[in-house]
């Protein structure tokens, strides 16, 4: 009988050790992986008993950081400088300032798109983040449980060294029990793990976003600041064109004075006065350029025109979009109120890059009532272009002004005159209307279909 007690206890004790051997290395990281789990729950708990306001400030925090990564970018006095010296060398190049300003406006609504859709995905990472650690809060309680009585369990584990029928029995009985709970905890150590992996991810992804807004945000300001100086740069130029306009119209009325004939006039004209040589000569290749332009099927691709490369009734789906962002309101449509729209508004981002959708004459630039800043396009042919909702208008009163030109820029929230349009926002919203004779008609035949569906986004 002495024989079988010792033959059951040491059966009893390599069963108990092969148990302890099994599970209590898997315990003590289950154990572990949960402290850390409770850890972090604990760190990014969110608060259960306002979720709504809790809500309401992760999207202010969250709007906030990204006026703050878009407004807050000063260009660095070097980027300044190679900014300038790019366009001192378009002067000697003998470079269009106006083929330049349409280049930038064309970088400048790209970017605009790219920083949208990069905000967008920012979003959608920051409501999955909040979504995972609202999974992992509502879990706490329970997990916290589980985690104390795994800890009491792993720092008193069975007894290793049985020297007793009772040591091994209750080894066994323990290492049955572990057995027993091993796989729940297990699955739920497991899925917390995944949680916490997919929000490191998430974490991760936020970063990259944010770093891409913020490379966004400085390629915007360096193209704001090449707008601004090419700007200064084509009025300064336009005022030494006027002066040196001037002091030839005296040349020219002092040879038509001495002219004895028309012929004896022209010919002096032409060789004494280089603007009319240059005209004359502009004239001639004038005819050639545009025959050009109508078969290669692109009536914009010169950026040196001075007046509309063709009639504004011809240019049906060919016009740019003015600005990148959402159509909020389109024409012919109920306002609300009663009335009928007889223009679109557009939302766009702050400061948003505004452009000239037609070749023109800017016969309108300024404040119209509490409508802020706006310009109206005279395109030819009795037809009128009208912007508002403007907040800093750059072309001067009698400017003629290309298509896909800048402008003018928006300002940082709506204006007060567009609460009208009972929209649910404060982003800057852009009024457009075309007019034919006086009269409000559609614009939307004149978009080109690719910026429309753009815009419509």
């Amino acid at each position: 009988m002495r024989f079988r007690g010792n033959l059951l206890l040491q059966l009893l004790t390599s069963f108990a050790l092969f148990f302890v051997a099994a599970f209590a290395l898997p315990l003590q990281s289950t154990a572990q992986k949960l402290t850390n789990v409770s850890f972090k729950i604990e760190k990014d708990a969110i608060d259960p008993e306002d979720p709504a306001a809790e809500a309401l400030r992760q999207k202010q925090a969250r709007e906030k950081e990204l006026r703050d990564l878009n407004q807050n970018i000063s260009l660095s006095k070097e980027k300044r400088e190679e900014i300038q010296r790019s366009i001192r060398a378009l002067e000697r190049d003998g470079e269009s300032l106006s083929g330049e300003l349409i280049r930038t406006g064309e970088r400048m609504k790209k970017l605009e798109n790219q920083l949208e859709a990069t905000e967008a995905r920012l979003g959608r990472h920051r409501k999955n983040e909040q979504s995972v650690r609202a999974s992992l809060n509502e879990r706490k309680d329970v997990l916290a449980e589980v985690l104390s009585a795994l800890q009491r369990i792993g720092h008193r584990p069975p007894p290793a060294m049985v020297v007793r029928p009772q040591d091994a029995l209750g080894a066994v009985r323990s290492a049955i029990l572990l057995n027993s709970i091993m796989p729940e905890v297990r699955i739920e150590a497991e899925a917390l793990a995944s949680d916490l992996a997919e929000l490191s991810r998430l974490r991760a992804k936020i970063e990259a976003e944010r770093n891409r807004v913020r490379s966004g945000a400085i390629q915007m300001a360096e193209e704001r600041h090449r707008v601004e100086l090419l700007l200064e740069k084509k009025k300064a130029a336009r005022q030494e064109s006027l002066a040196a306009l001037e002091a030839e119209k005296a040349r020219a009325r002092e040879l038509a004075e001495k002219a004895t004939s028309l012929k004896e006039l022209l010919a002096n004209l032409e060789r004494e006065v280089e603007s009319s040589r240059r005209a004359a000569e502009a004239a001639r290749l004038a005819d050639i350029e545009r025959q050009n332009r109508i078969a290669s099927g692109d009536p914009f691709a010169d950026p040196s025109r001075l007046k509309p490369a063709v009639a504004f009734s011809e240019t049906l789906g060919l016009l740019p979009d003015p600005v990148s962002g959402t159509l909020l309101q389109d024409f012919g449509v109920a306002d609300g109120f009663g009335n009928v729209t007889t223009g679109q508004s557009i939302a766009t981002r702050p400061n948003a890059q505004v452009t000239s959708p037609t070749d023109g004459w800017v016969v309108y630039a300024g404040d119209f009532r509490s409508y802020g800043q706006m310009v109206i396009v005279n395109a030819g042919g009795g037809y009128h272009v009208l912007l508002s909702g403007l907040d800093n208008v750059m072309v001067e009163l009698g400017q003629f002004i290309l298509a896909g030109e800048p402008i003018a820029k928006m300002g940082e929230t709506r204006l007060a005159s567009a609460n009208n349009l009972n929209f649910s926002l404060d982003q800057p919203v852009l009024y457009v209307e075309f007019r034919k004779d006086g009269t409000a008609i559609d614009p939307n035949p004149w978009w080109s279909r690719a910026e429309n569906e753009k815009v419509r986004g």
